[in-house]
């Protein structure tokens, strides 16, 4: 049986807090039934991970944030506020403003992911292993857009301790059929579950999920980062107006050619 509840009792996170002994501390606080065994799998919002490791910067500096968090343009979209831009960043994630936020931020401040935000779900997986004595797993979560449905959802960035991936190709299936493709991202999958009760507006940014201990394991095993799918095999690796421009612009620059270095731009 699955079961997912919230941690309440974590105290507001500043940089150079020990993120490990706040959630230990706010774990224990739990009624017995509910506090960490073997095989549990703790969802951590990656906002406490910023926070706790310093990755802010001013407000008034959040587009300059974005641009300098700006691997790659993917796509653009104005607004009656601005402009929204989808970027792949330093991590490897396409999000929205490359994961800069403001949300459950300090005043003033606006969060950048962590650094390496698997490298921070080890860290923090091995030390609360070592504090509380018992084998957990760790997901780092963040909250993402999705290319063809409306609302978001929260998704694995960072992982450790746990299968990312649950790979069933080549079993069968309830009729006996090969599964070819089939291939689970149970990552993200505890990473949805648990924002059901983490919320966004609760001040509980972390949550248990009992009842996945075949995902629990040694920390060396790939993190969220596997999940996220190689360029070159990326279908909709741009935007469509951010294609047709490129398309457009590549087509002008050919008929130039093809006319000695003048376009022709008559009908």
């Amino acid at each position: 049986m699955l079961s997912v509840w919230g941690v309440p009792g974590m105290p507001e996170v500043a940089a150079g807090d020990d993120l490990p002994a706040m959630i230990a501390d706010a774990v224990a606080g739990l009624p017995e039934e509910e506090r960490l065994r073997d095989g549990d799998i703790l969802a951590v919002t990656s906002k406490i991970v910023s926070k706790a490791e310093g990755r802010q910067v001013a407000a008034a500096d959040r587009e300059d944030a974005i641009t300098s968090q700006t691997v790659r343009v993917v796509a653009t979209r104005a607004h009656a506020r601005g402009v929204t831009r989808i970027v792949e960043n330093p991590q490897g994630l396409v999000m929205a403003a490359a994961g800069v936020d403001s949300s459950n931020a300090p005043d003033g401040v606006v969060l950048l992911l962590p650094e390496d935000p698997d490298a921070s779900a080890r860290a923090l997986c091995r030390a609360l292993r070592s504090r509380l004595g018992v084998e957990v797993g760790v997901v780092l979560t963040d909250t993402l857009g999705r290319p063809w449905r409306e609302g978001q959802t929260d998704a694995a960035i960072g992982a450790a301790g746990v299968r990312v991936l649950d790979d069933l190709r080549g079993t069968t299936d309830a009729s006996g059929r090969t599964l070819d493709v089939t291939a689970p991202a149970v990552a993200d999958e505890i990473a949805a579950a648990a924002d059901l009760v983490k919320g966004k507006t609760s001040g509980m940014p972390v949550a248990i999920v009992r009842g996945l201990a075949h995902l629990v394991g040694a920390l060396d095993q790939p993190g969220a980062s596997s999940l996220i799918r190689p360029a070159d095999q990326d279908m909709f690796r741009q935007g469509s107006d951010e294609s047709w421009r490129e398309g457009y612009e590549a087509g002008l620059r050919a008929t130039s050619a093809d006319r000695g270095g003048v376009a022709d731009f008559r009908g």
